[in-house]
């Protein structure tokens, strides 16, 4: 029997690979991100051949109200299995400079994010009696805070896996998992430009600022979208039944826990 995934922030980037990735393997995906058009668009580019009905949706994963009607939905039309709680942000800026606003809304996006959409997937899990998946998209951010110009998006981070710990264990009950990825320095839009903020900050290239990453990465390369929807493959599926809780570092070797 098919199974249907929510992948929130899916119209590009890591969002983008996992939805890629999960339905070339089989899952019926819902592309959902604030941007319908872009999630509209990376739908249409998804494997069917194994006969899914891929659906795209808007949804602002920061209001309750939308996060519970689209994980209702899904849930009711076509049952919902997994949720992946991946749409976020970054910004960077010195932590002496950095406006509050920033900060509130890094923390809107990236944590409070995580939490509206966990809650609802998980109340829709439940009340359809579905033992379920949940994986958070948290990075190597939220398990060290050297990392320069990103106090904000460190403290949702890190956030990020103590809520997928805090879930993981109030859900068991109900027979649903709920574990995270770590990320390192994956080549998407965003980081692009963080790569021209960073450089900017640092009063350097963004070529120099990228060789840099590359050479904090063990295995020598800058970590690809893909490299982390596998890993995120493998947290919904039949194989990670037994692990719950768990932040698992993707990144290369750039931080070891």
């Amino acid at each position: 029997m098919t199974k249907t995934v929510v992948v929130t922030g899916a119209g590009s980037g890591i969002g983008r690979a996992i939805a890629t990735v999960l339905a070339v393997r089989g899952w019926q995906v819902v592309v959902s991100d604030i941007n319908e058009e872009a999630a509209e668009a990376a739908c249409a580019a998804l494997d069917d051949s194994a006969g899914q009905r891929h659906e795209f949706a808007r949804l602002n994963v920061s209001d309750p109200g939308d996060a519970q009607r689209v994980a209702d939905d899904v849930a009711d039309r076509l049952g919902l299995d997994a949720w992946v709680s991946n749409a976020g942000i970054s910004f960077m800026q010195k932590f002496l400079d950095l406006p509050i606003e920033r900060y509130d809304k890094t923390l809107e996006i990236n944590l409070k994010g995580v939490f509206v959409c966990g809650q609802a997937a998980a109340r829709a899990m439940v009340r359809t009696n579905r033992a379920g998946a949940i994986v958070n998209t948290a990075s190597m951010a939220g398990k060290q805070g050297k990392v320069p110009y990103l106090s904000d998006y460190v403290a949702s981070k890190f956030g990020v896996v103590g809520l997928t710990q805090a879930m993981a264990f109030e859900l068991a009950e109900h027979n649903i998992i709920v574990n995270s990825v770590c990320p390192g320095y994956v080549e998407t839009p965003m980081q692009e430009r963080e790569l021209d903020w960073e450089a900017s900050l640092r009063g350097t290239t963004a070529a120099g600022v990228k060789q840099s990453w590359i050479d904090d990465t063990p295995l020598g390369r800058l970590e690809q979208p893909e490299d982390v929807a596998r890993v995120v493959a493998f947290l919904l599926s039949e194989d990670a039944r037994f692990m719950t809780g768990e932040s698992l570092a993707v990144n290369g070797g750039a931080f070891m826990d």
